[in-house]
């Protein structure tokens, strides 16, 4: 470890990588290596907090361009069904012809759906801009994912989960500024946020020098993963696959009715204030953001598949119950709910990734691509079921999602205690 250069930047200069790469899979991330998955992980929350603004200002959209539940589903499926669409194609060209710079393009794109959304004048411009920030999503997260790879020192689990819970404290923290800086200056607000995108463009382009700076030993790591063998046959691979996007499905489609709606039930039902049921939305997001990172180091230690079948089907017992809680006990059961359920998706994505080794880019965009086209359908979906049956009804169908859970049990045994000891 005496060899790596610790020192206050991502030197695009020093491209002796071997002692980066190689240390760490036997002494755990280094110093240097750690800083840029940091940095990865930062710009993360920078991406996700502007983007979770949207979601967040929909009380004011509401009432500014009087919109109903449809129109505000809507706008959630059109960002994040861009994003879906769009993220196993980047991740796949990617895969490749890498791209170092194009982690900074996708914030570009970002920045710009974030000052049209603060400008709009009516709901087509809305959806533009929810589009415009889905194209910044798409190119992201697939790009992000594999440069949290590159810096996990083998430790794939906890670097993912790291990188992830960037994102989530993002999420977490979009609702909170959004009630306090948003909120009492309306939609033009939403300017305020252009700064921390470019903030982050600024750093992922530096994260871009230390990329191209190791494409060689990239392209040598994918070569080789490319030919790690998993003893499965194909059929076998396709079925752990379209059960991995199954729970991904039970996951995203219930996570949809808290971080679209929640804000709305707390107020129907309890007639809180807005800015009380932003403050109950962070602490549920908050508690997403913690699971995520428990989520990881333990897929790490005690097996993906296990930590899959904690987090999803595990869920259960306390999604049945939130229906019928007070509001105190509503706050509690949310943040068990968001604790455990966010646990999964670090496993679910390191497990895919290596059912097919050397696709990182794919595979991540395939994962993050179906997380958000379900988040998209289900805020659709869940948004006209309001509309028709009520909030409530959404919340009582929703609690049975997590049994879908019980998929876990056809996934095949890919880990041994020897695989994650090496890990």
């Amino acid at each position: 470890m005496s060899e790596i250069s610790v020192t206050a930047s991502f030197p695009a200069s020093d491209v002796s990588s071997a002692s980066e790469f190689e240390a760490p899979r036997l002494q755990g991330p280094s110093k240097a290596l750690f800083r840029v998955l940091a940095a990865i992980s930062f710009c993360h929350l920078l991406n996700d907090m502007v983007q979770s603004l949207l979601p967040a200002i929909y009380p004011i959209l509401k009432s500014s361009f009087h919109l109903d539940f449809t129109h505000l589903g809507l706008l959630t499926l059109t960002y994040q069904v861009v994003a879906s669409l769009l993220q196993p194609v980047i991740g796949q060209f990617t895969d490749a012809r890498p791209k170092p710079y194009a982690l900074p393009v996708g914030m570009t794109f970002t920045l710009v759906g974030l000052i049209l959304l603060a400008v709009a004048p009516d709901f087509t411009w809305l959806l533009i801009a929810s589009s415009l920030v889905g194209v910044g999503s798409a190119i992201f997260h697939p790009e992000s994912s594999r440069i949290a790879r590159m810096a996990s020192g083998g430790k794939h689990g906890f670097a993912q989960s790291f990188f992830q819970v960037g994102g989530n404290t993002g999420s977490a923290i979009g609702p909170l500024l959004a009630a306090f800086i948003v909120l009492p200056q309306g939609q033009k607000g939403m300017a305020w946020f252009a700064i921390p995108a470019i903030v982050g463009i600024v750093v992922l382009m530096r994260v871009g020098r230390w990329y191209k700076a190791r494409q060689a030993e990239s392209a040598k790591r994918k070569n080789e993963e490319r030919h790690a063998h998993v003893p499965l046959s194909r059929t076998r691979i396709s079925v752990a696959i379209s059960v991995l996007i199954a729970l991904i499905f039970s996951k995203y489609f219930y996570l949809a009715s808290l971080t679209s709606y929640y804000t709305f039930y707390l107020i129907q039902r309890f007639q809180v204030s807005v800015q009380t049921s932003q403050i109950m939305l962070f602490i549920f997001l908050g508690a997403v953001a913690a699971g995520t990172l428990i989520g990881g180091s333990a897929g790490d230690r005690y097996g993906r598949k296990l930590v899959i079948w904690f987090s999803i089907l595990g869920v259960l017992p306390f999604t049945l119950i939130l229906p019928y809680a007070n509001l105190f006990w509503t706050g509690v059961l949310s943040f068990i709910i968001g604790f455990v359920i966010s646990s999964a998706f670090s496993a679910i994505l390191v497990y895919a990734q290596e059912l097919l080794p050397g696709r990182v880019g794919m595979i991540s965009g395939l994962f993050f691509g179906v997380a958000f086209g379900m988040g998209g359908i289900g805020a659709a979906v869940l948004g006209k079921m309001a509309d028709v049956k009520g909030i409530f009804f959404v919340y009582h169908l929703c609690a049975y999602l997590p049994a879908i859970g019980l998929l876990t049990g056809l996934l095949p045994d890919i880990e041994t205690p020897r695989r994650r000891h090496a890990a």
